[in-house]
């Protein structure tokens, strides 16, 4: 038997995974929203492979020791949605249908969608980002079925909105506990 004092405290990885999310996702999401042309892509993917995919994939691994199922599957997942992005931006781009990339982005909507679900009792600051999230992504997809800038551009915007609220939360987790108070409201978690 152990007691409090004698157990290992393991650090929270959720500010890393949330920055390199937010970060990635604000770069893609100024393309997304017409701010930027193609040629900045290479930005973007350097920082989706370093930061997005790897630092993501390390917190998801670190979750796992704390117990945290819905951590390490959010991190590990959007991680490895930041390596296959770059991958296929690198070696599929011109290979795939518009229409093929529109399923795979709908199909990271409808889990990012059940992520959400799955926020409910979590911080509102989370529930947010999930919320803002599943919406960039069938704005997104619904602009590659119908080939309508519009939808592509709402879906940027909706991104760069994803990527705030990830950056505040990444920020409120660091700076409340740094400070060991609250001093970014993220809104009450509801009890079970």
């Amino acid at each position: 038997m152990s007691d409090a004092s004698t157990q290992a405290k393991f650090s929270n990885p959720a500010p890393l995974g949330l920055a390199g999310f937010a970060l990635t996702t604000w770069l893609l999401s100024m393309i997304n929203a017409g701010w930027f042309a193609g040629e900045a892509m290479g930005m973007v993917l350097a920082c989706a492979l370093a930061y997005g995919g790897t630092a993501q994939a390390i917190a998801g691994v670190m979750e796992l020791p704390r117990g945290n199922t819905f951590g390490a599957t959010a991190f590990l997942s959007y991680g490895a949605f930041w390596w296959s992005f770059a991958l296929f931006v690198l070696f599929l781009h011109d290979k795939v249908p518009a229409a093929f990339v529109g399923w795979y982005l709908c199909l990271w909507g409808v889990f990012t969608f059940y992520m959400w679900l799955g926020t409910f009792r979590a911080p509102r600051a989370l529930q947010l980002i999930f919320l803002a999230l599943w919406i960039t992504f069938f704005l997104l997809a619904a602009g590659e079925w119908t080939g309508m800038p519009g939808l592509h551009q709402a879906g940027g915007y909706m991104g760069l909105l994803t990527a705030v609220l990830a950056f505040y939360l990444s920020a409120a987790e660091i700076i409340n506990d740094s400070q060991q108070r609250t001093v970014l409201p993220v809104g009450a978690s509801r009890a079970m």
